[in-house]
């Protein structure tokens, strides 16, 4: 396997390409080493700031034999369409999350690695804080007992900003809002750290002064296939804040960052909370757990370098991709049915009959 890091394009040079890119930079495993935007403005700005050459046209980006992925950072609904034309050139799919803008779409998007023999990554990097990963290992190792019960909340004030210029204003474009947006962050998570989930109780509610047509409020109870439970918040009206903490019958664990670290996540552990919560002790006896320095941008990004290598997914795939979407709309159908529990294996295969009997774009 050659040493050299692995080459790829990034499509689509907004915030969140500068995000990645600076990530990417930092590693020996993955470089990208061309870009592109419909906008030559952009693609010459991301070129003078970052140091990428800017591809003069898609095509000219896709027939370059040494790029092997490519980075996708487009709004949801291109997520598809672009896809589909990356996979048919043979290359490899990193997509940001949402998988895609609906479960349909996911669907079809998870279905072009079969067809075209490559791989999709999708970009739920909240698995990946170093935080995350030590609950993961205590879970494991039996520290805390038979795991039943688990909470996580990831909140902001977006919804104070909105504003009819901006797509999150929209039903269509950021279905329940925070729900969407960052309550599926969480439902990855909980997805990760309690196995699969059976079915999703919800309700929402509409309290921005700003009038936007989404719900800014969101509350999810999910059930898992072994029986625990759990809840997901995000409330869009707020201070930021992502936490997320663990009950076991042995002990407890917290985990809370710094909102305002997000984009810069190699500095999350200079400001982070990680404690465990033994048997019956109290909170003033729980034990501060000192959280190592990562970067979970970095680590999706080789995570990505490498199945571009092997040609096998990584755990971040398209299906667990669609497991945090499916969550997300069987929470929907649940508002619409005043909080009725909504099963994900009905949302799943109501998608898979949707996409069964519509035409594919190019997929």
């Amino acid at each position: 396997m050659s040493a050299d890091p692995v080459q790829v394009g990034i499509i689509g040079l907004g915030r969140w390409a500068k995000v990645l890119t600076r990530a990417a930079a930092k590693s020996d495993q993955v470089k990208i080493i061309a870009g592109f935007s419909r906008s030559e403005e952009k693609r010459q700005a991301f070129q003078q700031e970052l140091g990428v050459p800017a591809a003069s046209s898609l095509e000219a980006l896709l027939s370059d034999p040494k790029i092997k992925g490519v980075i996708l950072t487009i709004p949801n609904e291109q997520h598809l369409p672009v896809a589909a034309q990356v996979a048919k050139a043979g290359k490899h799919v990193y997509t940001e999350k949402p998988i895609a803008s609906t479960l349909e779409e996911g669907l079809e998007i998870a279905a072009l690695e079969k067809r075209y023999g490559i791989t999709v990554t999708v970009g739920h990097s909240a698995r990946l804080m170093a935080g995350i990963q030590k609950i993961r290992a205590a879970i494991d190792a039996g520290e805390l007992g038979r795991v039943a019960f688990m909470e996580a909340n990831f909140s902001n004030e977006r919804a104070l900003e909105l504003t009819p210029k901006t797509w999150r204003w929209y039903k269509d474009k950021a279905p329940g809002g925070p729900l969407s947006q960052l309550a599926i962050h969480q439902f990855d998570v909980l997805h990760y750290l309690g196995g699969d989930v059976l079915e999703a109780s919800s309700m929402a509610s509409r309290l921005s002064p700003v009038g936007a047509e989404v719900d800014d409020q969101s509350m999810t109870l999910i059930k898992f296939a072994d029986g625990k439970v759990g809840y997901v918040g995000s409330c869009w009206t707020s201070p930021g804040i992502f936490a997320v903490r663990v009950f076991g019958s042995k002990g407890l664990m917290h985990y809370e960052i710094d909102f305002g670290t997000w984009d810069t996540p190699g500095k999350l552990h200079l400001s982070s909370t990680l404690y465990i919560q033994r048997g019956k002790d109290g909170y003033g006896k729980r034990e501060e757990l000192q959280v190592p320095e990562s970067n979970m941008f970095r680590a999706e990004l080789e995570m990505f370098a490498q199945s571009c290598r092997t040609g096998k997914p990584n755990e971040l795939n398209a299906h667990n991709g669609n497991v945090a979407v499916a969550v997300v709309y069987a929470a929907l159908r649940s508002i619409e049915r005043n909080g009725q529990y909504v099963r994900l294996a009905d949302v799943m295969e109501d998608a898979r009959e949707r996409v069964a009997h519509r035409s594919p774009h190019g997929v």
